[in-house]
């Protein structure tokens, strides 16, 4: 079983929801939750985890087992209290804030994706 899908298991049974519920919730058949939580599917996508992430409200490191600390980073500090220097965000709402840092999220995402399939 992957992480991804332990954990996917684990946050859906803490919730009492079924695979047919979750599935429902996500907008995918049930037999592709099964095999993502089997671990019998590989490579879920970005979409659906993110996804996951929004409805459980936990991060995508925490699903990827990265982190064991489940709480989203945009809920752990103010994203005003760690800025990137080189960026001006003076005038941006935290929600704006917040954005840019999902946007980051995903294009090191990406980057690990691009790192895998040149190793294999």
């Amino acid at each position: 079983m992957s992480i991804v899908g332990q954990r996917i298991k684990w946050l859906r049974e803490q919730r009492q929801w079924s695979q047919i519920q979750l599935a429902e919730k996500l907008g995918i058949h049930n037999t592709v939750l099964s095999r993502i939580e089997s671990g019998e599917k590989k490579g879920v996508d970005f979409h659906l985890i993110s996804k996951v992430a929004d409805l459980f409200d936990v991060s995508t490191d925490y699903l990827h087992g990265r982190t064991d600390n489940p709480t989203p980073f945009w809920r752990q500090a103010s994203v005003r209290e760690t800025p990137v220097p080189f960026l001006d965000i003076d005038g941006l709402t935290e929600e704006e804030l917040v954005e840019i840092k999902r946007h980051i999220e995903f294009i090191k995402w990406k980057s690990r994706q691009s790192e895998t399939q040149e190793d294999n």
